[in-house]
């Protein structure tokens, strides 16, 4: 099956739909793997983060395993498994848990990319951290500090969900004093928590990256508790770009 050029703004939906379609010809059947993620960039002509997206999201809909260091690998999915549409199939496997302070629950019919999540968080954050460092109250630098906290002991107690991680973000949000960065980052946390998001930190999240985490995090309070605005928005960019560049890091094999 010759590959099409990838010209839609959903990018992996597109990308995941035509490696289905190779998948379901015998292109690649059972126990086969595909090729190396490079390769198949090139070939597609898209980022190498746009076709991870559409690899996890086969994953998600039970067409291919994905092993870091090894490849992707063509499993016997059951008949029909993939029929319907990458996007929807792979939003609505996900489990949604409610937070009393993360109280917006996603939209799964408006999927959000994990990587078009974290550059729009990337955009938003870092000035939602400044404003923050401007306008909190005592009160809400206490709930920041109080979260930092439940962050750390999520990382001790080797936490998978890190819901102390989530809520330091919210609170550093809705301290900004502005309610639309709060509500614009309550619904991209939200969506973070969806089924690729989910794999795709499974997969590629280091061992040491909660504490890597943890020590950004400490940078961002810190900045956020002096009332130092342009220090609160270079930690949190920081922290975010960093998070972006380990889960798009070349994997070997």
């Amino acid at each position: 099956m010759p590959v099409q050029s990838i010209r839609s703004r959903r990018l992996y939906q597109q990308i995941a739909d035509q490696l289905r379609g190779m998948i379901e010809s015998g292109e690649f059947p059972p126990g086969s793997y595909l090729p190396a993620e490079r390769e198949l960039s090139q070939q597609f002509g898209v980022s190498r983060t746009s076709l991870r997206e559409a690899l996890i999201a086969l994953e998600v809909i039970g067409l291919v395993r994905v092993k870091v260091g090894d490849g992707v690998q063509v499993i016997d999915a059951a008949p029909g498994a993939a029929k319907a549409g990458v996007l929807s199939q792979a939003a609505r496997s996900a489990p949604w848990e409610l937070d009393p302070e993360l109280s917006v629950e996603p939209d799964f019919d408006a999927e959000v990319p994990p990587f078009s999540l974290l550059q729009a968080r990337r955009l938003v954050e870092p000035e939602a951290a400044a404003l923050a460092a401007e306008n909190a109250s005592d009160e809400e630098l206490a709930g920041i500090r109080e979260a930092y906290e439940q962050n750390k002991a999520d990382n001790e107690a080797g936490s998978t969900t890190h819901p102390g991680d989530r809520l330091l973000h919210v609170r550093i949000a809705d301290a900004s004093g502005n309610p639309a960065y709060a509500l614009l980052i309550r619904h991209l946390l939200g969506h973070k928590y969806g089924a690729m998001f989910q794999r795709m930190q499974e997969l590629y999240t280091p061992r040491d990256m909660p504490h890597r985490s943890e020590d950004e995090h400490r940078a961002i309070v810190d900045a956020i508790c002096a009332r130092e605005p342009a220090a609160a928005r270079k930690a949190m960019r920081t922290h975010l770009d960093s998070v972006i560049r380990i889960f798009s890091r070349e994997q070997r094999g």
